[in-house]
């Protein structure tokens, strides 16, 4: 068996004891079962300790210039939807655009609280931008209370960001920012499909009410995942458009999967996407389904380990599946057995560690 070092003692809580137990476990267990269900149950009891003061979610709600007094009461009433979801959902909040005066600009307060999201953290940091965006025909931008930033500008601020992050980019124009900001381990969700669609913005509105409405719970796991909280507020957009009789100047979109493209939500059939892009690019929706900002009583009783483990096996399923139709039977069923037997032994440890 591999020596397990000083340093990853220290990474897991310094305790040589456990060290030594695990040792001794590992040549008296009868098989895998044990000492997997062993760790993972220590696991379960150290996670109170160690882990719920630096391993929360982090939701940053930036409000832009309101320009009208209409638009700033509604504004702030959905930014209110978020604390409000945030707090159930045990995350650090914080807003920027409604009452800082410490000298700084709002853009400056942006950059540096996106700078402290930098450690790595298995939680997932939101950044919600509420207000107007402009596009003069080249360069979009978000309207603050002083200077603006572009998409451009954002990603550059994101980009030492370790962390999930998740971009729900809620104003008219922003379809440029889902382009500049998809990545490798993001969802961007905008509310426009180009910059030109520059007319106010609904789906803020019904997006802020979605992410804490199981209504939104397709698959009902009695929570509402940031997928769901997108469809539930892209088809109530929709809802409001053919009420009134008028032509939608908003298409919001969707991108997980790090290729810029996105996906709208008449794609979507239930939660798996139903169509692909011409190129053939992998499917949006997947990790975008596993973001949970209100996770139900059953998901907070697991560990941060177990759960980061089982969502990255339920994307290597579900992107295999995805690729069924190009791989020979054999070869597809040798891929298939692994992680359904890896998944199969994280549920019942899980289990376990209830």
């Amino acid at each position: 068996m591999r020596r397990t070092s000083h340093t990853e003692a220290q990474r897991h809580g310094g305790d040589w004891g456990i060290v030594l137990a695990i040792r001794l476990l590992t040549r008296l267990a009868a098989s895998w079962k044990f000492l997997f269900l062993f760790v993972v149950s220590w696991y379960a009891i150290r996670w109170d300790q160690r882990a719920c003061a630096n391993e929360r979610p982090a939701v940053l709600v930036v409000v832009g210039a309101a320009g009208e007094k209409e638009f700033g009461e509604q504004f702030a009433k959905w930014a209110e939807r978020w604390k409000v979801a945030a707090e159930k959902g045990n995350a650090e909040f914080a807003v920027i655009g409604l009452a800082d005066e410490d000298g700084k600009t709002d853009r400056e307060r942006l950059q540096e609280r996106i700078g402290s999201w930098a450690a790595s953290s298995s939680e997932v940091a939101w950044l919600v931008l509420i207000g107007h965006g402009t596009f003069d025909g080249k360069v979009a931008r978000f309207s603050l209370r002083g200077p603006d930033f572009t998409p451009s500008e954002l990603a550059s601020w994101l980009k030492p960001v370790e962390r999930q992050v998740a971009v729900i980019d809620c104003t008219s124009a922003s379809g440029p920012f889902l382009n500049e900001l998809s990545a490798k381990n993001r969802v961007v969700v905008t509310a426009a499909r180009s910059g030109v669609e520059y007319n106010y913005a609904r789906f803020g509105d019904h997006f802020s009410a979605a992410i804490n409405d199981l209504q939104a719970d397709l698959d009902k796991d009695d929570q509402t995942s940031l997928l769901e909280a997108f469809l539930l507020a892209t088809s109530r957009v929709k809802e409001f458009y053919e009420g009134e009789g008028r032509l939608a100047t908003e298409h919001a979109l969707i991108d997980d999967n790090g290729d810029g493209l996105g996906t709208p939500a008449d794609w979507f059939q239930g939660l798996r996407a139903t169509k692909a892009a011409k190129d053939g690019a992998p499917l949006d929706g997947l990790r975008a389904g596993q973001i949970v900002l209100v996770r139900s009583a059953r998901e907070q009783q697991l560990p941060p380990e177990i759960r980061v483990r089982r969502d990255e096996l339920e994307r290597e399923l579900a992107e295999l599946r995805q690729r069924k139709g190009k791989l020979a039977e054999d070869e597809y069923l040798s891929l298939l057995e692994p992680i359904l037997v890896a998944l199969a032994k994280l549920y019942e440890a899980a289990e376990a560690a209830r």
